[in-house]
């Protein structure tokens, strides 16, 4: 099941039509002045694209307004509800948007402008991927899709396997009372990942086919950059984990488990028990990996001594999986697949894993047996 959190501000946009420039502390006035709420239904015109897909979504909310009653109406599974005030109030959506990032979920969709972007980014940060539905007055953040239907499809693009970017973008919003008063004056609050339709960037061959040197040269360089010196990195087995420690200038195996630590060799070719030795001395690790073998496994073909004992110590946002976008594609929107050998741990793997495919460049992508791909419409 996709798990999808999903809230409305019910309050978004409702001084656009009033005049008002916002609707920042003003939605009494507003309603006053008789506007009416218009966040719902753009919020279900983004949910409408996604009714052919509800019997395999899990959908995190908050109650009533915020997103309980449209999913209901639309047929929707709710996996959880989060109570919310009978007025609502930025608190809480920053309450709905923490409780949602609690339950684990694969994204964050929600309805507002750029003052509910700044509440869920306070909530939420950069720890999950996020899509805004343009329902407000201020639209200046990069978070929102273009309409309310093409967040829609970004997300059907994702669940029927499709390559879907991640990036990163600008949560902004502007001085209200300034605005009002005809100034302009924007500020930056941070960012948040956001996923938009996949496309080919960097080491790319004309009629869209990747340059293979180019792109593993790219992908080692991502993550030799962002690598930490108090950090142990292990690095597994495959061509593509290669060019990450010929990248580093050191040797490899290619069909083992190798530890780095601060750009040097620490240990090579490990077993099970030596990789759980290496994590007693050194708890903050993490391992890369790529795909192993035509099926698309990424644990348990050629790397068992990644055992579940391990990766329960590695714990699962320590896992980082490489693999060219070429790669991706010829699965054909198929999973990439876990098989530890221990059932429940298959199961908690399960989720829409962030891919580096390329410098900077990230892609959601299934992973885990039960996260099969979405039929195409």
């Amino acid at each position: 099941m996709f798990r999808l959190g999903f809230i409305i501000n019910p309050l978004a946009g409702l001084g656009g039509r009033v005049g008002l420039k916002g609707s920042d502390g003003l939605a009494a006035e507003a309603l006053a002045l008789g506007a009416r709420p218009e966040s719902a239904a753009r919020a279900r015109a983004c949910l409408e694209v996604l009714l052919p897909f509800r019997d395999q979504i899990a959908l995190h909310t908050g109650a009533g307004p915020m997103g309980e009653d449209l999913a209901r109406e639309l047929g929707f599974s709710l996996a959880s509800v989060t109570p919310v005030d009978e007025q609502t109030t930025p608190d809480d959506t920053r309450r709905v948007a923490a409780a949602v990032q609690a339950q684990d979920v694969d994204l964050l969709v929600f309805a507002g402008g750029d003052g509910t972007a700044r509440d869920v980014y306070s909530a939420v940060g950069e720890r999950l991927p996020v899509l805004g539905i343009p329902a407000g007055v201020k639209i200046h953040s990069g978070v929102y899709a273009i309409t309310p239907r093409h967040a829609g499809e970004v997300v059907a693009m994702l669940l029927r396997g499709e390559l879907v970017d991640v990036k990163e973008a600008a949560v902004m919003d502007i001085d209200e009372e300034a605005f009002r008063a005809g100034v302009v004056r924007a500020r930056r609050y941070g960012e948040m990942l956001v996923p938009e339709e996949g496309h080919f960037v960097q080491g790319v061959k004309s009629g869209g086919v990747e340059s293979e040197p180019l792109v593993l040269a790219d992908i080692a360089a991502d993550v030799v950059e962002s690598m930490e010196d108090d950090r142990l990195y292990l690095v597994g087995s495959g061509t593509t984990c290669a060019a990450v420690m010929q990248h580093l200038g050191l040797s490899n195996t290619l069909l083992g488990i190798d530890a780095v630590l601060a750009g040097h060799l620490l240990a090579a070719d490990l077993s099970e028990q030596g990789i759980l030795e290496l994590l007693d001395r050194h708890p903050k690790a993490s391992v890369v990996l790529t795909i192993i073998g035509g099926q698309g496994h990424v644990l348990g073909r050629g790397n068992q001594q990644l055992s579940p004992r391990v990766i329960r110590r590695l714990g699962r946002d320590n896992l980082l999986i490489i693999a060219t976008k070429t790669k991706l594609k010829g699965l054909g929107g198929r999973p990439l697949l876990v098989d530890t050998g221990d059932t429940l741990l298959d199961r908690e793997l399960s989720h829409y894993a962030r891919v580096i495919t390329g410098y900077r460049d990230r892609v959601l992508y299934a992973l885990g047996f039960d996260a099969e791909p979405m039929p195409k419409r």
